[in-house]
Formats: C-alpha cells, sequence, structure tokens
C-alpha cells in the first residue's frame, strides 16, 4: 500500500513536471509565433530585415536615445534611436534606461513651449513636437513593439493640397535635410505626422524616396506600439524665403538663406525623377506659357491675352491647367519657356522651372495690392535664379467680377453684418491683415478679372529690362575675396604739425586664381604688395610720436572692401581712428 502510494506520488509529479514543461514550452512556442508575427509587420513596412528579439533586447537594455542640432526649438533637429510612438494615445514615447541619452537635456524647458517644429513654418503652435517618458522597464506591462526598420524622417506637411506649400514647405526643406544628413539616402522612409490623408499631390512626396511614404493613419494598421530604430525628426529651414502672416502681415522672411542655386538644383533633382529632360529649342522657336485656372480666380478675357502676347512678343503662346494636364507635362514646357503668364496663385511657384533669363508675369484682383503679397515675386528675385519678375493689377473695378454670395472660404461675404459688407463692397484696397481668414482678403483674391490688355502690354514694356533671352543668360555666381595678408603700418613724423602713415598688405590668396581686375582704390601696388600712405595734419609732440612700424595708439586698421580714405584732419589733440578699406576681411 505504501509502494502504491509512492508510484501513485511520483507519477502524479512525473505528469505535472510534463504539464509544467508544456505550458512553458506553449507559451515559448506563443511569444515565438508572436514575434514572428511582430517581425512579419515590420517586414510589411519595409524589406529590410531584421531581428526583432536583437531590436526588442536593445530598447529594453538601452532606452530610447536622442542628439539634437539647433539651440532653439525653431532651428532644431533631432536624431533618435529606439523612439517609439503609442498609436493609441497618438503620442511619442522615449523610453529611459541607465544607457538612455537626451541631449540637449532641457528638463522642464523641452515644454517652452516645445522640443521643436515638425515642419519648416516657424513657431507654429498646430507643429510643435514633444515625447511622453517612461521607463524602459514598462514594457513589460505593454503592447510588444513593431519595429520600423529604415532610417525614417518624421515630420508634419504643413499644406498637403496646396502646391506653393509642397514646394516651399514640405519638398525643398525635405530634399535639404536629406542632404544634411548622409543615412536619410534614397531608402529612408518619409513619414508624416500631421493626421491628413495624400492629398492631390502626393506623388511628388514619392520623388523624394524610394520607399512610400508613412502616413500617421498608416502606423495604426501596423500595431499599438510602433519603435523607429533609426529617425531624424524635424525640418531645415534653411530654404525657406517667405513668411505666411502669423504674426506680422505675410512677406519675405527677414533673413533669407538660400539662393537661386539650390532652388535650381532642386528643380533639376525633380525634374530628373520625372525623367525630364531639357534640350536646346531651334532660334525662333521661343514661347509663352498662360497658366488657365479651372473654377475661381478667372481671366475672363484668356484668349484676348494670348493673342495679344503672341502679336507682341512674335512667340506662340501656349496654355496649362493642373486640372487638365499632369504636373510633369506642365513642368516640361516652363523648363523651355521664355515668359511664364499667371493670376496670382500656388500654381506659380512652378516658376522655379524657368530657365534663366525667363520673365515671370503676376497678375492680381482689383484691389490687391501686389507689394503685399510677394512669395513668387520674392522667389525670382533670389540671387542666381536669374528671373524678370513683373506685377499687373487690375485698377478699374469694371473689370472685375465677384462673388459675395459664394461659402467665406471661397470669398463670400453674406454672413458679415450688412455694415461690414458694404465697408468692403466700397474699399479700394485691401489693408495689410494677418492671416489667413480676412474676409476682405478672401473677397477680393477669388473676384474674376477681365485683363485691361493695353494697360498690361505697357507694364510688361516697361518692366521688363530686356526681351526674355534663354541663349545669353549664364549662372550668376559670387565668390568672395579672402582676407589680406601681412598686413604692416609704417609711422614718421615729418614736420611739427604732419605726421605720416603708411599701411601695407599683401591681396587676398585666391585672388589670383580668379579671373579679373583688383579694383582700384588710389592705392599704389608694387609686387603684389597693396601700400596706402596716410597723411595726419595735427600737432605732434615729438616726444610721444608714433614708433616706426607699429600701429599708433589711437588708429585701428580694418582693411575690407571699399573706397580708401586718405587724408584726415582731426582736431588738435582729438583720439584718432581711422578706417583703411581694402579687399578682404576686417583686421582687427
Amino acid at each position: 500500500m505504501n509502494l502504491a502510494a509512492v508510484l501513485n506520488g511520483l507519477l502524479v509529479s512525473l505528469v505535472a513536471a510534463l504539464l509544467w514543461k508544456y505550458v512553458q514550452l506553449s507559451d515559448h512556442m506563443a511569444q515565438l509565433e508572436e514575434e514572428l508575427q511582430l517581425t512579419r509587420q515590420s517586414q510589411e513596412l519595409s524589406h529590410v530585415r531584421i531581428d526583432y528579439h536583437a531590436a526588442l533586447l536593445a530598447l529594453q537594455e538601452q532606452g530610447t536615445r536622442m542628439v539634437c542640432t539647433g539651440k532653439m526649438h525653431t532651428d532644431r533637429i533631432c536624431r533618435f534611436d529606439y523612439l517609439c510612438y503609442c498609436t493609441e494615445a497618438e503620442e511619442f514615447i522615449f523610453f529611459h534606461s541607465n544607457a538612455s541619452v537626451m541631449l540637449p537635456n532641457l528638463g522642464p524647458r523641452r515644454f517652452q513651449p516645445a522640443l521643436l517644429d515638425l515642419s519648416s513654418v516657424e513657431d507654429h503652435n498646430t507643429q510643435y513636437f514633444n515625447f511622453l517618458e517612461l521607463p524602459a522597464a514598462a514594457l513589460k506591462y505593454m503592447p510588444k513593439p513593431v519595429f520600423v526598420p529604415d532610417v525614417t524622417l518624421i515630420l508634419n506637411r504643413f499644406n498637403a493640397d496646396n502646391l506653393m506649400h509642397i514646394f516651399h514647405d514640405d519638398l525643398l526643406p525635405i530634399f535639404y535635410t536629406m542632404q544634411q544628413y548622409t543615412d536619410l539616402d534614397d531608402e529612408a522612409r518619409l513619414v508624416f505626422m500631421e493626421g491628413w490623408g495624400e492629398g492631390s499631390h502626393f506623388d511628388l512626396y514619392r520623388l523624394l524616396s524610394s520607399k512610400q511614404p508613412l502616413l500617421k493613419e498608416h502606423l495604426r494598421n501596423f500595431g499599438k506600439l510602433m519603435c523607429f530604430t533609426k529617425s531624424y525628426v524635424g525640418l531645415s529651414k534653411m530654404t525657406t524665403w517667405y513668411q505666411y502672416g502669423f504674426v506680422q502681415p505675410q512677406g519675405p522672411k527677414a533673413n533669407i538663406l538660400v539662393s537661386g542655386n539650390e532652388i535650381r538644383q532642386f528643380a533639376y533633382f525633380i525634374m530628373d525623377r520625372l525623367n525630364i529632360t531639357t534640350e536646346e529649342r531651334p532660334e525662333g522657336d521661343d514661347y509663352i506659357v498662360v497658366f488657365s485656372r479651372a473654377s475661381n480666380r478667372l481671366i475672363l478675357n484668356e484668349a484676348e491675352l494670348l493673342l495679344a502676347l503672341a502679336q507682341e512678343y512674335k512667340m506662340r503662346t501656349v496654355t496649362v491647367s493642373l486640372e487638365d494636364q499632369t504636373f510633369a507635362s506642365i513642368v516640361q514646357l516652363i523648363s523651355a519657356a521664355s515668359m511664364l503668364v499667371s493670376m496670382h496663385g500656388a500654381q506659380l511657384i512652378m516658376s522655379m522651372f524657368l530657365p534663366r533669363g525667363a520673365a515671370v508675369i503676376e497678375l492680381f484682383p482689383y484691389a490687391v495690392n501686389p507689394e503685399h503679397y510677394t512669395p513668387y515675386k520674392t522667389l525670382a528675385s533670389l540671387p542666381g535664379m536669374d528671373l524678370q519678375y513683373i506685377a499687373w493689377r487690375n485698377t478699374n473695378e469694371e473689370n472685375s467680377v465677384a462673388y459675395p454670395d459664394r461659402p467665406w472660404e471661397q470669398g463670400g461675404i453674406t454672413h458679415l453684418e450688412k455694415e461690414e459688407q458694404e465697408r468692403i463692397l466700397t474699399s479700394k484696397e485691401v489693408p495689410r491683415h494677418l492671416c489667413c481668414r480676412n474676409p476682405e482678403w478672401l473677397f477680393r483674391i477669388y473676384q474674376d478679372t477681365i485683363v485691361d490688355i493695353p494697360s498690361f502690354l505697357e507694364v510688361i514694356r516697361e518692366g521688363l529690362k530686356v526681351k526674355p533671352n534663354l541663349k545669353k543668360s549664364k549662372p550668376a555666381s559670387v565668390i568672395h575675396p579672402g582676407r589680406v595678408r601681412q598686413p604692416k603700418c609704417q609711422t614718421s613724423v615729418q614736420a611739427a604739425h604732419e605726421a605720416k602713415l603708411s599701411v601695407s598688405w599683401q591681396i587676398p590668396w585666391n585672388l589670383k586664381y580668379l579671373k579679373g581686375k583688383v579694383p582700384d582704390a588710389n592705392i599704389a601696388c608694387d609686387r603684389g604688395v597693396l601700400t596706402e600712405q596716410i597723411v595726419i595734419k595735427a600737432p605732434v609732440d615729438q616726444s610721444s610720436a608714433f614708433p616706426t612700424s607699429a600701429s599708433p595708439p589711437h588708429l585701428r586698421l580694418r582693411p575690407r572692401v571699399g573706397a580708401v580714405n586718405h587724408i584726415i584732419t582731426p582736431e588738435p589733440r582729438a583720439s584718432l581712428q581711422h578706417t583703411v578699406h581694402c579687399h578682404g576681411n576686417t583686421l582687427g
């Protein structure tokens, strides 16, 4: 009986052990199955193979790591390893471990107002980026992450339905942000977090990378917790030239950092991706492109305008329409046009594809001052764009057709008080205003226009410095001379009331490799050494005369490019500060 009990006990223990082992194996199999499924989900995002277990271990042990450039949230771009995103909470997560890095470590200043801007539009409160923080140990209580193995650039598109905003705010900044970081190459993945759908020009974003861009809504399809193995967050603002009037009325940015060279390099990239080639056209085959709009801001006598341009410039005229033609076909035409004519509108951003020497003619409806709305004038005027820009405005109210009964977003004003409607209807010019819902601005900008042909042609004749000539235009480049070298001072007392100062220096090193002459500033030049003599007429104390080969105590020499002052007559005993100009940078 005791033996049977012992055997039963052993059997029960053995069965229990087997069942426990089975449960462990089942759990392990379930975990492997889950990891396999998550690996499949990660590889649905990318063809890059990922070791899921190694990635999960790296996240658990090392946490998130962040290193940023820029001092303020308005100029900051951050690189992350293992930045995660919770699709349920719609929040980014920074997981802390003993190996985590957070530079800059701003503490609570990270919320004043944000870590960085997600778009290239500066300091807009709908574009701020930040993250929540959790210890890496919290991962055990959370859904298993799906890893995105691609290098990603995470950003917000600002207005994905407006061509001007797409180029100015998104495509150009994305392109040059990717140029800034070498691992943001053609295999990088763009991730758009503003929450919109694709929009009408999504194919343009696809040109920037071989990978399909991800929208915020796509992330929900892959899992509750997404982790980006390597990501960059934010955009460079260096290529933007215009501010839209959120704080002050719209206009060019105060500090424009981009030139036509960078714009044209980007335009060539887009044309290459669109398989557009530019071929030199035969003599006499010049033409003018006129943008035709389909629904609003129409040119009501468009046929008459086309005929007048053809007769005036002896060129054929071609109409294009974004509603009826492909983007690529329009770029192909614009890239060889002598002139681009259009009512004010987003389509004019395509003037960046015009060849050097071409002209941009922008038309404005009645009561809209061209000087107040200049994104395309600013673009055409960038150094190195080499475009001629002319604005024409309708000054005759009888040639304007307004639509006060339309919805407010299309310029309607019937929702306003009668007194305000009357004021807008009798106004002669839209006053300066902030973005974005000024009813007078919307009412006027959505007018249709009968273009007064004589005044239109007269404005073009006066504005064009020369007839558009694409053959003679060449890329402009500005090369600055370097610092002057080996500056020397020689001083001597000539008489009781006269002292002599000789200043000499060698020309900047790079001048000898540049074509052109050294600007003449009445300075003697002997074997590459520039010399200037300055005569100072003032009482001189012989006992305190300037020592030879030294700078006088009250004389600072700042050689720079410019003119030279030769004779200085200070008040007796007055301290003397004289600026000497030459080629090169300032010498203190």
